[in-house]
């Protein structure tokens, strides 16, 4: 049946069998009535100039684009909404732009009429996306050596993307389904009218009638709905065929026809009169649009104009269409400059990113500039508009190809840093069980100086891996806590104890006031050392109150001095007084410094004992020398003093010794 047309032709060139109609009168009716781009030429026509055959040649490209659109957009009536609707640059949105912008497509009602945008969506943020995950499976493998560790990733992005994709592909398979069906039912009913536009041709039948009926079927193929665009053509060919031959069919109402085509040529004339308005139009996508229109109205909605007209009102139509097609050429053209402009923009971009790949640098706040640096080119990338599609997957993939580069040398410099983490867990970990072994220990003395090095240890260690940080931390943290909430409450214990030695010892101190010498010096020495005891045994006085054992000194001082003690004997237990006082405050500090004091004190004597004797020798192994020579006097009672001196900071050295001892 789809052949109909082509064996129809053969008949118009002579072979028409018609009951009442003259074959040959009737073969000059219809290539009247027939469009030039429909039908090929007979062949007793002359053949046109080179130059004609060119400029028809251009003018039918022109032509077969539109109907090639035309006959698309016939099967599925969305596409022809979808020209109201500008694609936006895709490439140059976020991946949550991306989303936001599908979910609002989605959302509308005629979602159909979007699904090239949707597409193109799906297309930028499924390149994105999984460009993402490349750089996010980088990281994790510079992060984690373990090999049975498996790569996962999850985004709330993929996922929303994911679930408005799939409602507009249920809509979309919907529609299709829907739409194959119609598609099929319209097709027979269109091949059904033209069977009965066939047989129309009856000369028995009343002519009134007849043009009743001719008129109905017009107006339910009008109303047939689309078909498939791959039979469009060929079946619109064949109805217009049936419709001319139906026209010569009614040389017996001439005047009938002759309205029809005043009426069509009427039209079509008013057709050409906008395509030479659109011509100048500024828009040339809005106006080759309408052009698309009018060239479906002038195909499917206008019969055919006398011979007469019929070749000037076409070739002036398709004059026309090939001006705009021609300006939509230069218009594509001037995209295409601004596109291979954007081309060498994102080439200096993907350029600079693997310069950046190159420039080695070794501290992390420097790479978290150079990372920043690599974010700003990546929007410049996604910002800098489309390129011409033959070359859009190859600049892609060297943009992607650069920042996995960059990628993969930042992340031999943070595999590096991980070794070191690794091994400042390790040494972590061993201060974490120090820490969890003494944290019972009840010897406060001895465990809180190892505690206080502990934490000063964990100070000077580096960084750990990230995910075990927090835990680690914690595990040290509670450890020391709970050692110095021991330690805590056993001084709160102790602060009492504290306070009654206080009391005890200011109102002794008011009782050794009055304390009077009897004026024998070994009683007066053994009620000294007693007093000195007896203080001692009040035990230690809270830190802010330790005044009250310099007023004690005072006191010692002065009956020391009514004592007539040697300077020696005074200095002795002065300092052993002293130095019970420090070990009684355990500081171990001041005890350390006394007895490096005391040990430089003593090699300072030894010098100058060692040089005065030099001197000595040097007086007395000259001639002259004489025995009681003044000079050498003087140095000998240097010699005297300092040796006395020397035994008293050894004897301090000796007591501060065995004091550490005990």
């Amino acid at each position: 049946m789809l052949e109909e047309k082509n064996d129809n032709l053969l008949e118009a060139d002579g072979n028409i069998e018609n009951n009442s109609i003259d074959a040959t009168a009737a073969a000059a009716e219809v290539s009247e009535l027939v469009e030039p781009t429909d039908f090929p030429a007979e062949d007793n026509v002359v053949s046109p100039s080179m130059e004609e055959t060119v400029s028809e040649t251009e003018n039918q490209t022109a032509i077969d684009a539109i109907a090639e659109t035309n006959a698309e957009e016939s099967e599925d009536e969305t596409l022809k909404e979808r020209h109201e609707i500008p694609l936006q640059d895709y490439d140059s949105l976020s991946l949550e732009a991306l989303v936001d912008e599908l979910k609002s497509l989605v959302a509308n009602d005629k979602v159909m009429s979007f699904k090239e945008h949707i597409e193109e969506i799906k297309k930028v943020f499924l390149a994105k996306y999984n460009h993402l995950l490349e750089e996010k499976k980088e990281e994790f493998l510079a992060e984690n050596q373990d090999p049975n560790e498996d790569f996962q990733y999850h985004s709330p992005l993929k996922t929303n993307f994911d679930k408005y994709y799939s409602q507009f592909r249920d809509i979309k398979n919907t529609h299709f389904k829907s739409l194959q069906t119609n598609l099929k039912t319209n097709l027979e009913n269109r091949l059904a009218i033209v069977e009965e536009l066939k047989e129309l041709i009856n000369p028995q039948a009343n002519i009134k009638d007849t043009l009743k009926h001719f008129n109905d079927l017009r107006e339910r193929w009008k109303n047939a709905g689309p078909i498939p665009k791959d039979k469009y053509n060929h079946v619109w060919n064949n109805f217009h065929f049936h419709v001319e031959n139906f026209y010569d069919y009614l040389h017996l109402d001439r005047e009938a026809r002759d309205l029809d085509f005043k009426h069509n040529l009427e039209q079509k004339q008013k057709i050409v009169a906008r395509v030479e308005e659109l011509v100048n139009e500024a828009d040339i996508n809005k106006a080759f649009r309408e052009l698309q229109d009018l060239h479906r109205i002038w195909k499917e909605d206008i019969g055919p104009v006398s011979r007469e007209h019929r070749d000037v009102i076409w070739n002036k139509f398709s004059d026309l269409t090939k001006q705009m097609h021609d300006k939509r050429e230069v218009l594509f053209e001037n995209q295409r400059g601004t596109e291979l402009e954007n081309l060498e923009k994102k080439k200096e971009i993907i350029a600079k990113i693997e310069v950046l790949a190159t420039e080695k640098v070794n501290a992390h706040s420097q790479w978290l500039a150079q990372i920043e640096k690599v974010e700003a080119l990546r929007t410049a990338f996604f910002s800098a508009g489309k390129v011409p599609s033959d070359v859009n997957e190859e600049t892609w993939a060297s943009f992607k190809t650069a920042v996995r580069n960059f990628n993969t040398f930042k992340n031999s410099f943070y595999k590096d840093i991980k070794k070191d983490q690794n091994d400042n867990l390790s040494k972590k970990i061993a201060l974490v069980a120090k820490a969890k072994e003494l944290q019972e220990s009840v010897d406060f003395n001895v465990t809180t100086p190892i505690m206080k090095k502990i934490q000063d240890e964990w100070k000077q260690i580096g960084h750990v891996p990230r995910k075990y940080s927090d835990k680690i931390w914690k595990e040290f943290k509670d450890a020391c806590n709970h050692y110095f909430d021991k330690l805590k409450e056993q001084k709160n214990e102790e602060n009492g104890e504290e306070v009654a030695a206080f009391d005890n010892k200011k109102a002794y101190l008011e009782t050794l006031r009055e304390f009077q010498l009897t004026g024998d010096h070994k009683t007066d020495l053994d009620a000294i050392k007693l007093h000195i005891e007896t203080w001692k045994n009040f035990g230690k006085v809270p830190f802010p109150r330790r005044h009250i054992e310099g007023k004690f000194n005072k006191i010692l001082d002065a009956l020391f001095e009514k004592l007539s003690l040697s300077k020696k004997d005074t200095d002795m237990m002065r300092f052993a007084n002293r130095m019970d006082h420090l070990s009684e405050s355990n500081d171990t500090r001041k005890l350390e410094n006394e007895k490096i004091f005391l040990m430089r004190k003593i090699e300072e004597v030894q010098n100058e004992i060692f040089q005065l004797e030099n001197n000595i020798q040097f007086f007395t192994n000259t001639k002259n020398a004489k025995k009681e020579n003044s000079i050498v006097l003087e140095v000998r009672k240097n010699i005297a003093i300092h040796k006395e001196s020397l035994d008293v900071w050894k004897e301090k050295l000796k007591q501060l010794r065995n004091l550490n001892q005990e």
